[in-house]
């Protein structure tokens, strides 16, 4: 994710970890634009951002919420989350109520997947709506 978004021309990557040090290396990993930030400054990271992404396993099934105020956040900023058990998870739910557009993580597994099925089984799916529809019954 952070590669792509620097590829892409992204002037500052705000990057923050319960770890520092994980945070810490991957800044130094990728250089700039990435900025580790400290998980307290979590909130306020959030001032002028355009694009929210969650990469965490809080607020998938099973464990808790990502704890994050969406206070500071830009209302036109898109909100991600790359868990897609449940779909909507508390912060998209919160994120969606105050007015963000949000994006959950089934697109992220169906295209992930796309490779793997074409390297064991020589066909490379295409993803329409009725596949969605049948992961998300599965879900």
């Amino acid at each position: 994710m952070v590669l792509s978004l620097a590829d892409r021309g992204a002037k500052e990557i705000r990057l923050l970890n319960r770890t520092p040090e994980k945070a810490q290396a991957l800044a130094a990993e990728f250089g700039a634009p990435v900025k580790a930030l400290p998980w307290s400054e979590r909130h306020a990271a959030l001032a002028d951002v355009a694009l929210l992404v969650n990469t965490t396993s809080q607020g998938m099934h099973g464990n808790p919420a990502l704890e994050l105020t969406l206070d500071a956040l830009p209302r036109h900023a898109l909100v991600s989350d790359v868990i897609y058990v449940p779909l909507q998870t508390p912060l998209l739910a919160a994120a969606r109520l105050r007015g963000n557009p949000t994006v959950n993580g089934l697109g992220m597994l169906l295209n992930q997947a796309r490779p793997a099925f074409h390297a064991w089984f020589g066909v490379m799916p295409e993803i329409t709506p009725e596949l969605r529809r049948a992961v998300e019954a599965t879900l």
